[in-house]
Formats: C-alpha cells, structure tokens, sequence
C-alpha cells in the first residue's frame, strides 16, 4: 500500500503545483509581483506583513501557497527515497522534482530581488522569465514522470531508440521555444494591453512599437508551427512504437493541444482578460505533462522498435562513400521533387513579379527540396513492408536495408529541421510554417491514415503536394492572397488527375499490397470517369486568376492550350482507358504543371 499512497499523493502534488502556478500568473497579470516589496523570502520585511494593499495580498497568497509546494515536495523526497530502491526509477525522479523545485524557487525570488516584476519592461525582464518558465516545465515534467514511475510505469530506455529519439528531443526544444515566446507574449499583454484586439494587431506592426510588442506577433505563427510538428511526431512515434499506451496518450497529447490552440485563438480575439490567460497556461502546462508521459511511455523498455524490423533479406552493402550518399538522395526521391521543387519556385516568380533574387530563390530551393525530402524518407520508412512487394519500388534503399530505417528517420528529422530553420532565417516564419503543414499532410494524412484506408486517399491526402507554391508565395510577401490559393486550387485538382493515370498502371502492385487505390476498388471505368471529372475542375480553377486582373495574355493563351490538350486527353482516356492512353496522360500532366507555372511566371514578370 505504501507505493500506491505515495503514488497518489505525488500526484495530488502535481494538481496542487498546477494551481500554484496558474496562481502565479494572475500575480503577474495584475501587476502585483511587488506586492511584498523588494523582499525575499520575507514580505515587506516581515513573515507576517501588514496588508495596506490589495497587491499585497495576492503576491503573499503566493508566497504561502509556494512555500507549501516546496514544502511538498521536500516530503515528496524523503517519502520516495525511502520507500524505493536506488535502482527504481521513482527513486531517481523525486531527488530529480527537488532539485527542479530549488531552482524554481529560488528563480522565483531572483524576479523579486532585482526587481523584476510589476511593470518592469526591461531585457533582463523578459530573459529571466523564459527561464523561469522553462524551469517550471522542467519541474512539471520531474513530478509527473514521479507520480508515473510510482503508480506502475516502466523505466527508460534512452539508448538505441534511434529516430524516435531524436523526434521527441526536438518536440523538447519546440515546446521550449513556444514556451519562452509564450513568456513574452504575456509579458507584452500584460504591460500594453490595447483597448481592443484590433488596436493590438496595429500595435504589433507598428514599426515603432516596443521590442515586446513587436514579438508578440510571432507566438501565434510559432504555437502554429509545433502544433503541426506535435502532430507530426505523434503519429510517427506511435507508428514506430506500437502500443496502447503510446497510442492512447498520443491521441491525449493532439487532443489537448488541439484545445490550447482554441483557448489561445479566444484569448487572443477577447484581448487577453485575465481569466483566459490563466486558462492558457493551464492548458499549456496540461499538453506539456501529456508530451512528457507520452514520450515516457515511448521511451519504455520493453517496448519493441517497429523501426528495427527487417522486411526483406538484407543484400550486401555497397562500399565507399560514394554509394552511400546516393542511397541518401534516394531516400529524398528526387525525381519526384522536382516538379513540387518547381512549382515552388515559380510561386517565387509569381509572387516578386520577376527575379526574386538570389537570396530567396536559394533559400526556397534548399528549404523546399529538404523539406520534400525529408517528408519523403519517413514514407519510405512507414511504407517499407508493402514497397518490399511492388516492382516500382522494391529497389528502394529501405527495402534493400542499404539504409537502415533508424537512419533514415534521423535523415528525415534532420532535413525537416533544416527545412524549417533555412525557410525562417532566409524567408520569414509563414513559409516555414506552411513547409512544414505540407510535410505534416504527406506524412500524417496521406501516409500514416489514408493511404491503407480509402480509395480517396489522393484526393485529401494530394493536397501535401499543393503547399510548394504557397512556401514560394508566402516567402516574398509574408501573406497569403486570393491568388496564392489559386495556385494551392490548381495544384489539388490537378492530383488526382495526375496520379490516378499512374494508378492505372501499377493498379496489380497495389492490389497485391491491399492499398485501396480507386481502380482497384471501383474498377477502371470508375476512375477514368473521375479523371476526367478532375480534369474539367483543373481547367476552371486554372483560369480563375484571370478574373482579378492580375494576368495577361500571355498566361491566358498559355492556360487556353495548355488546358485543350489536358481535356482531349482526359476524353480519350474515357473512350479508350488502355495502358498507353493513361501513360501518355500521366506524362502529359507533368508538363501541363510545369508550363502552366512557368508561363504564369512569365506572365507576371511581364506585366506585374
């Protein structure tokens, strides 16, 4: 009975440290940080002040309730130390929580001692409070790994975990990022608070604005972008660690996040009351402990690694660097970059209305072909069993074990990081963002959930392949017009036209693999019939940026053609669906995208 009280009593503790922390937020909200005055740990001077003001009250009301956490944990230590062994891991993590607890406090009481609190606005301000911040998650994520440990969780086992590994360890440092932005957002709302949402989004790009205030803007593009790496990350762990607990807290871990996204967007459009930025930081504090026992549950030994069985007989390695490094661009697929490398591109041209510069255009090229390439790798590695059985792929390096899965998912993560720190310091935090939504779709829509589920997996999950342009767009203007989701709309309908002439071809691989592509469901009359449906709406959707007057002549006779052809050759799939008709559509829609960005590149740089 002794472990199972102490179990619940640590996490008693975790609530009770929670309530605190929420509590220290409205202190910091409502100026009241200097409630005791420049003293510490005493107030005003005295262990029992006297109460002149209201901000008195609230501060020492802290004060008290985070001593009582302190004094907590400290029976959270000696209790643990002496009821586990040395070698249990709830030994290691209540001696872990009071160290973490220490460092709290005494970070807590520094922001007292040199002042800064209230409506302090300096640099030192801000930094101190990041750290502060990141140290109470450090200290969360101590309790909560305790009380998981002491009810039952099994230790871990950080070595040889590969790839999954490195996705959680960058989940660590993304957390940690939006956290310290998160700091400064409040911080901003809390010393120049507009009258109104709208007022505060003219403060924010106000060129004159103080420096909080001008970085107050990114924490909703940065919440965005870990968000879509969260989703990311979870369903690769889940995918390569194969158990129901894992999966059970990764789809706790989206779902709470899913929420502090809401609560975020309300408080943000209510202009930051009081109330919703405590609910925000409980919130967040909730999707960190979720992140933390979800990666402790992945972490487990005993759990077996997905990534480590072998599909196929492994062939001998070839030697020297030089293969090795080919293997690794195989992996990227760069045929199949190319032409979303291109449309990417041209979303540049497009956008600058000419040569974009070398900067940009070099930026776009390495950011976009790394994040392709990365998205990629994960699907050679998640697709790796049913690759091993078709003809078009089973030459693929993951198949072959040229490259082992692990390896390859530590390719992966380090492009998608590259992808997405290149895109940012080159571009600006929309194009990364938008490069990453794209390589988040491939994977975790299309890959993971559609592609093995139903026949409409290319029509949902193609949208992936409709992001390129929009990164190109969004890296010259920082924004997103009508006409940048044009090129998204051509993109997406243009897919299923292009892929299902593919399908035609290979429709006995997949079969044989059981991935329910449209002709071997609904058969070949079914598909061109779609085809042909999809070819209609890509010709409508591809004229449609001539109605805002932003094209001349040039785009229309280019789109006039290049659509003719595109329709003839739709209708004379539909009336003679053979092999050699869908072939020569599928090469056919290739050069269709490309020429039509091209002259739409052309067009702009022309009359723009």
């Amino acid at each position: 009975m002794k472990p199972l009280a102490f179990a619940r009593y640590a996490w008693g503790l975790l609530v009770y440290t929670l309530g605190v922390i929420v509590w220290g937020a409205y202190v910091r909200a409502t100026g009241s940080g200097d409630g005791c005055g420049q003293h510490w740990p005493t107030c005003q001077g005295a262990i029992l002040p006297e109460i002149e003001h209201v901000k008195t009250i609230i501060e020492f009301s802290h004060r008290i309730s985070s001593g009582l956490a302190l004094l907590g944990v400290i029976l959270l230590f000696f209790w643990g130390r002496r009821i586990f062994a040395k070698d249990h891991p709830a030994y290691f993590g209540v001696t872990f929580t009071l160290w973490a607890m220490i460092v709290e406090t005494l970070a807590g009481g520094g922001l007292v001692l040199f002042q800064l609190v209230a409506y302090n606005d300096s640099v030192a301000r801000v930094v101190i409070m990041a750290v502060h911040l990141l140290i109470t998650l450090t200290l969360l994520g101590a309790m909560a790994l305790t009380a998981y440990w002491a009810s039952g969780g099994p230790p871990l086992r950080i070595r040889n975990q590969g790839a999954v590994g490195w996705a959680l360890g960058i989940a660590v440092l993304a957390f940690f990022t939006l956290a310290a932005s998160g700091a400064v957002t409040a911080l901003a709302d809390t010393l120049f608070r507009a009258p109104s949402f709208w007022e505060g989004v003219k403060q924010d790009l106000s060129p004159t604005a103080h420096f909080l205030v001008q970085l107050r803007v990114l924490h909703p593009l940065i919440a965005v972008s870990v968000g879509i790496y969260i989703l990311l990350m979870a369903g690769v762990v889940s995918r390569l660690r194969p158990s129901p607990r894992v999966r059970q807290l990764g789809v706790l871990l989206v779902a709470l996040f899913g929420v502090q996204i809401l609560i975020g967007l309300w408080n943000m459009f209510s202009n930051t009351p009081v109330a919703l930025q405590m609910l925000h930081l409980l919130s967040a504090d909730a999707v960190w402990i979720a992140f933390v026992l979800f990666a402790a549950a992945a972490l487990a030994s005993g759990i077996q690694a997905a990534e480590q069985t072998e599909v196929h007989q492994p062939s001998p390695h070839e030697s020297g660097a030089r293969a090795s490094v080919r293997h690794y661009i195989a992996l990227t697929k760069p045929r199949i970059i190319s032409l979303l490398l291109f449309t990417a591109l041209a979303g540049l041209f497009i956008a600058a209305g000419g040569w974009p510069g070398w900067k940009l255009f070099l930026v776009v090229l390495l950011g976009g072909y790394a994040s392709a390439g990365a998205a990629n790798a994960i699907n050679m590695v998640i697709d790796r069993d049913i690759d091993a059985k078709m003809e078009r792929t089973r030459g693929r390096p993951t198949v072959q074990n040229r490259i082992s899965s692990a390896d390859a998912l530590k390719f992966a993560f380090v492009l998608a990081a590259i992808a997405f720190l290149v895109l940012w310091w080159g571009a600006n935090l929309l194009a990364a963002t938008l490069s990453l939504a794209g390589l988040m779709h491939y994977v975790l829509i299309y890959t993971l959930y559609l592609k093995r589920r139903s026949w409409s997996n290319i029509v949902i999950g193609g949208a992936a392949g409709a992001f390129p342009p929009l990164v190109g767009w969004a890296a010259v203007t920082g924004d997103l017009n009508l006409l940048a989701w044009y090129l998204f709309a051509i993109v997406f309908f243009w897919t299923p036209v292009h892929f299902w002439a593919l399908a035609l071809l290979i429709k006995d691989d997949y079969a044989r693999v059981g991935v329910p592509m449209l002709p071997v469901v609904l058969g070949d009359r079914v598909t061109v019939i779609q085809i042909a449906l999809y070819a209609v709406l890509t010709a409508v959707i591809s004229i449609m940026p001539l109605t805002l007057g932003q094209m001349g002549w040039i785009y229309a006779a280019s789109a006039g053609f290049l659509n003719l052809v595109l329709l003839a050759q739709s209708l004379m799939l539909y009336l003679h669906p053979q092999r050699p008709q869908a072939r020569r559509l599928f090469f056919y829609s290739m050069s269709y995208l490309a020429l039509l960005f091209l002259a739409m590149a052309v067009d702009r740089s022309v009359h723009f």
